[in-house]
Formats: structure tokens, sequence, C-alpha cells
């Protein structure tokens, strides 16, 4: 039975998968790599760029090289690079559908979104396309939707996962529904399901529209972090540690996370592992920090699950890894996947994954159709509830990513990212546990009525701009009346004050009433007899607050009757009135001439003062703001230098 057994060889074309390292002068040299040591790859790939996060004194930063030939060799200490942050970088990711795009994680608290031009960087850069601002703590996650075009992951120390849409710069949705630090995430196939591990050792499946944790489970008993992918099919591949710190992975199933159907312990290094998932071949790859290996292994739906083919080995440990999606590999050489190891010396090894052939003819069995640049879904139209596979692109030919993004008209984050969204800052909470008053403060509620914009649909973004404008328009003419409005307001009220200065010189004739004389009976020696007048009526406006053209005077509530003339004319001038009012008539001028009107002198000015009750004039002045530093003085001209200058004695 046993020979029997031994006779049985499993079948795949994916059971002799070798790597190669290219030589070193094909590959990227002297990069400053950056030490931090937050548990991430520091390297992304796609067939534009290679982005890696060095190190940088006073900030975080990280470098973006053209992927050719001509660009590879020694990097220059001056190389340009990305330098946005004011942190060290965490995390960065390219885009899938756009590879001009790339997103960047610091410690800064923000993320940032950064448009990278054709050819490379020229000159440093430093001012990122967007700054993704809500996160309280650093982020150390950022992640892509493999359909849904402009929409992007983050995660940070504050235990939020926000999902953005990259488009207009706003925080879409935000799930609280880890009690602490998320180390990884992952889409399944169609972006339906989000996948997050945690530092409280537990695996999530979430609904990611509604933040509701559909399934969880013990992912590894370890206490170091854990990593999890969703594959083609629905399966969770996890990487972690045991409870004596012994290094595996395992298989799980959807709606049985709890019972592993696979759990094999790998070795007891100290690093952690992170898998990578090629779901054109089904092949997992284990690179973990700080190995001189690269292990890979198929899946299959048939027992044992998990089949091991082989492992890459260098005599370089390996800082970070990024890895290249299946459109940018070399077909013509039979290549299925490549890497980009970062090794401790500042190389950048290209380690190159094929399958040997003989035929140099496009081989079908081993390139599917992948997915492609395309995106299968709109932000609003995901955030609606839609659903779809991604797009898929043949590689016959050589196809690459560069011939269908170009021809493509779906580059559109430059295009919706001037146009205000329809719905606005859509924001929705997803909560477990209590909110905080930050954070309900930004929420708001999608309305019922929107109308999603799709994609291709110019009719739809020309009648989009042309409403915006109009209502802009309506806006600005609004604001136009109400500015006419206040102007005309304020000239009424100048225009009062001016026919109560009238009306108040018309009636000087009247005598001030005993209970007004009484106060001024220092400077007048004389107690005039009362008589009302029929005309002259008091100042009874009300208004809502001093401007520069209403003078608070504070009515009296009896009839006021103004001074006589023998007041004006012969104790007004032993008053040392000259400094005060040319203060308060410079002060007055510069609005009232802006107006069309023109003050009069400093003693009109003073005579107009005079005609009414000085103190309760001097009592409403002290009260305004603007006279207030003048109060003193003004209060003081009303008292006699000495007693010699009494007005009893003039």
């Amino acid at each position: 039975m046993s020979a029997i057994g031994h006779k049985v060889v499993r079948i795949s074309k994916f059971r002799n998968v070798y790597g190669t390292g290219w030589k070193r002068d094909l590959c990227y040299d002297n990069i400053r790599v950056s030490k931090s040591s937050w548990d991430s790859t520091f390297c992304t790939a796609n067939p534009k760029f290679i982005a890696i996060i060095t190190e940088s004194a006073g900030g975080g930063a990280f470098i973006v090289l053209p992927n050719n030939k001509e660009n590879v060799g020694k990097m220059k200490s001056d190389c340009p690079v990305v330098s946005g942050h004011k942190g060290p970088v965490l995390d960065i990711a390219f885009c899938p559908h756009n590879d001009n795009l790339i997103a960047s994680g610091s410690e800064d608290c923000s993320a940032k979104l950064w448009v990278i031009p054709d050819g490379g960087l020229t000159s440093t850069m430093t001012d990122p396309f967007f700054a993704l601002l809500y996160h309280q703590r650093r982020v150390g996650l950022v992640l892509w939707h493999p359909t849904a075009e402009n929409i992007l992951l983050t995660a940070g120390s504050d235990n939020l996962v926000v999902i953005w849409n990259a488009g207009t710069g706003e925080p879409t949705i935000v799930i609280d529904s880890h009690p602490d630090l998320v180390y990884s995430a992952s889409w399944n196939w169609d972006g339906s399901k989000l996948l997050t591990t945690c530092k409280d050792k537990k695996i999530r499946i979430i609904n990611p529209r509604l933040g509701v944790v559909e399934e969880e489970a013990i992912c590894h008993e370890g206490t170091k972090a854990c990593r999890a992918v969703f594959l083609k099919d629905g399966l969770i591949f996890t990487t972690g540690f045991s409870k004596v710190s012994e290094r595996q992975f395992s298989l799980r199933e959807s709606g049985r996370l709890n019972n592993p159907m696979v759990q094999t312990e790998v070795d007891t290094s100290n690093g952690v592992m992170f898998p990578f998932y090629d779901p054109d071949s089904n092949i997992v790859y284990l690179c973990g920090k700080g190995d001189s290996v690269i292990r890979y292994f198929e899946v299959t739906p048939e027992p044992p699950f998990v089949h091991y083919i082989n492992t890459f080995q260098t005599q370089d440990t390996q800082r970070g890894i990024g890895m290249m999606p299946k459109r940018g590999c070399d077909v013509n050489a039979c290549e299925i996947t490549r890497f980009y190891r970062l090794n401790s010396s500042g190389l950048c090894q290209v380690v190159s994954m094929t399958v040997p052939r003989k035929s140099e003819l496009f081989q079908e069995d081993l390139y599917p159709d992948t997915a492609s640049p395309v995106p299968a879904l709109s932000a609003i139209d995901w955030l609606s509830g839609m659903d779809r596979d991604p797009v898929l692109m043949s590689l016959k030919n050589g196809l690459s990513n560069r011939v269908i993004h170009d021809d493509d008209e779906t580059d559109s984050i430059t295009k919706l990212s001037n146009i205000s969204s329809p719905l606005g800052p859509q924001v929705r909470l997803c909560r477990t546990h209590s909110l905080s008053h930050h954070v309900v403060s930004k929420s708001h509620s999608l309305p019922l009525n929107a109308k999603p914009l799709t994609r291709d649909n110019n009719e739809a973004l020309m009648e989009e701009i042309a409403r915006l404008k109009k209502r802009l328009a309506e806006q600005e003419e609004r604001v136009r009346v109400l500015e006419s409005l206040n102007h005309e307001e304020r000239i009424r009220k100048l225009e009062s004050l001016l026919e109560l200065k009238d009306n108040c010189r018309g009636h000087e004739s009247h005598n001030i009433s005993n209970s007004e004389s009484s106060k001024y009976e220092d400077n007048n020696n004389n107690n005039k007899s009362t008589n009302d007048c029929g005309t002259c009526q008091p100042f009874t406006g009300t208004q809502s607050g001093p401007t520069v053209l209403s003078m608070p005077f504070t009515p009296p509530s009896e009839r006021n009757v103004s001074f006589t003339e023998n007041f004006t004319a012969t104790i007004l001038p032993q008053l040392p009135f000259s400094e005060s009012i040319s203060m308060l008539s410079n002060f007055l001028s510069t609005p009232i001439h802006a107006m069309g009107y023109q003050l009069p002198s400093p003693m009109s000015t003073a005579q107009t003062l005079a005609s009414f009750p000085p103190v309760r004039a001097l009592s409403s002045l002290s009260r305004w703001g603007p006279i207030k530093s003048l109060s003193s003085s003004l209060i003081s001209s009303f008292t006699p230098k000495s007693p010699t200058d009494s007005p009893s004695q003039v």
C-alpha cells in the first residue's frame, strides 16, 4: 500500500516554481532603507514605479524610482524624494487603478495622496495631492480597494479604520470595532468584505459599509503580530505565533473561523511573516522580516489544502519587500511573480519567480485573465451598496498596464477632485461601543434623493458642474443683496442722526426741565423752568449693536431738551474740548467719509454733543468699545480746571 501511495504525484503546473535573483547591476543599490521598528513591508511596486520608505532626518520620506533598466544601479545621495510628512512614513501603497497615484501613512497622524509624474521625480516633492486628516494617532496601514475607484482604507493607532473617498479627500466610513491596534487588513475578491487582525489576537470579518462584525475568532495564541489575507475562493490564510513563540500559518473558512482547516508551525524565528497572495496561481508567498528566505505554498480545494512548493534563499536578510502585480511580470520569460527585496546592505534585490517552459509561445495555462487597472465601480456606486468582481485583462501578446491605462478613460482622480461631491461629506459612523464627541461631531447622513455620478457619464458630470455653478451664482447674488441692505441701513441710521441734530437745533429755545437742570447746577447757577415741546421728540430708536455710523447715546425715559444758546456760546468755550473732540472727530471721519458724508468741524461736533444732556452722553460713550478709551478725557473735559474757571463766575 505504501508503494502505491508513493506513486501518487500531485498534478500541478506550479510544482516547479523557481526563484532567481537578478544581477547586482540590474538592481537598485545604495538605498537608505527606513530603520523604523514598525511592522511594514516598506516597499510597493507597479509596472511604472517602485517606491521605498527611506531614512530621513527631520521628517518622513520615501523615494519613487522609475521601473526601467535605465534607472537601475547605484542611487545618488541627493536623489529626489517625496518628503511631505512631519514624522516617519510607516506604510505606502500604489493605487491599483492609477499607477501614478500613491498613498502614504505616517507617525504625524495623517495619510497623504501623491501624484507621481511620468518619468519619475525630478525634484523633491513636498505638496501632496490630498492630505487625509482624521486619525488622532499615527497611521500605520494604507490599503486600496481592489475594484472600486478612489476608495482607500487607513488604520491607525487610535484603533480606528477609516474608509476614504480619495476623489474628494473626505472620510466616508469610520469603523470603531477594534478595542486595540489593527495589525493588518485585507479585502475579499469583490471588495464586499473586510478582514482585519488586531492586537487582541482576534481576526474579524467586517461588513465595511455598515461596520458590523459578522464573525470573529482567535487568530493565533501568540502575543506578537499576526497577518491575514482573503483568498480568491473566500478562504482565509493567516500567519502568526504560537504560545511558545513558534511561527505558524493557518487556513480557515468563513463561517468556521474557530476551527482552522490547516495550522502548521514553520520555525522559531522572531520576525513577522507577511503573506503575499497571487490570485491567478493561488500561491501564497511567506516573507519574514529579518529572514533571508521566501517560502511559497500552493492552496488547493482538496486536502491537505496547503502544499509546500519551494524556498528561495539568499545570504542577506531582508528589511522589507514589495510584490509586483501580475500585469507587470515578463510573460515571455514565464515569470509569474516578481519581488523587490530590501536588504540591510542598502540593495533592492529583484527576485523573479518563474515556471520553466521550453516553448517560447504564450503560456495560457500560466497566465489566466488577471485584474486590470480599470475599476469595476465608482466610489459612489460602491458606497451605495454595489459589488462587482474586478475587470479582467489578458496578458497575451505582452499586454501591459500602460497600454490599457492610457487608452481607457478611467483615470478620473484628477477630474473628480475638482468637483464637489453631490452627497457632501459622507461620513457614516460604525460603532460597537461608546462614541467620542470628536467623532460624533463629524457625522453626516446620506440624502435619500442623492443621484450617484457614474464614472463614464460625461453628461452627468457636466450637469453637475452646471448645477453647482448656478447655485454659486445664486449665493453670490444673495450676498450682494444682503450687503446692499446693510449699506442702506447704515445710511438710514446716519440720516436719522443728522435729522435729530437739526430738530434739536430748531428747538433750542426750550428750557431744560427741573429734573435735568439740577444735574448741571454747578455749571449754570440757574434753575430753568421747564416747558414741554410737542415737536421735539426724544430719540427712542433701538439697535442690535453699535456700528461705525450709529453712536450709542442712551435716551432718557422722559423728554430730552437741549441746552440753551447761552450754554453753547458762553459755557462751551470755557471747557477744554479741543483735544478730546478732535480725537473723536478723527475717529469718526474715516467711515463717514467712505459713505459719502462729510463730518462737521470739531467745534460743530462739540455743539452737537452739547445739544444732548452731557452726563448721559458721556455715560453712553463710556460703554461704547471704540470710545471707551476716550471716556476719561471727555469726563475731565466737563470738569472746570479750577474754581476761577467755573462757569458760574463767567
